[in-house]
């Protein structure tokens, strides 16, 4: 069965002076969580953005699909601290152009060369990975830790 999730916004005034806030519908995780144009474009000052929630998105469910990998290779992971850098930019339009994961991990019996292997996998697999392909520069970053 196909897991649904929602996420509500509202947004009052035009595009540049206008203000709205975003909503997590389905988990009721974060609610009215604030939102501007120049939280997008300039100085975030204590608001999210779309970018910024695209971000969260990838490096949760990065960090997972790495997990999985991890430990069907035989070497589950002990941490894994994973970053998700969203690149917003102007190019005709205003564009997601890229993500650029950065991991440093702790797994017990594994070299940073099949570390670095399995985290370009992961990359590639991941769900939100898979959404964006083809629109947005992917990219990682593996250390491995000891």
């Amino acid at each position: 069965m196909a897991a649904i999730r929602r996420a509500e916004s509202t947004w009052h005034g035009d595009l540049t002076s206008g203000s709205g806030v975003v909503t997590a519908a389905t988990s009721h995780a974060f609610t009215e969580l604030p939102v501007t144009w120049a939280s997008r474009t300039e100085s975030a000052d204590g608001r999210t953005s779309p970018e910024e929630l695209v971000a969260a998105a990838h490096a949760a469910c990065f960090s997972m699909a790495f997990s999985s990998d991890l430990a069907k290779a035989g070497t589950p992971p002990t941490r894994l601290d994973v970053s998700a850098t969203v690149t917003f930019d102007k190019l005709d339009k205003w564009t997601v152009v890229s993500s650029a994961l950065a991991v440093r991990g702790v797994v017990p019996g594994i070299d940073a060369a099949k570390f670095r292997e399995l985290a370009e996998g992961a990359r590639d697999g991941c769900p939100i990975s898979r959404a964006l392909q083809g629109n947005v520069k992917l990219s990682v970053e593996a250390t491995l830790e000891s």
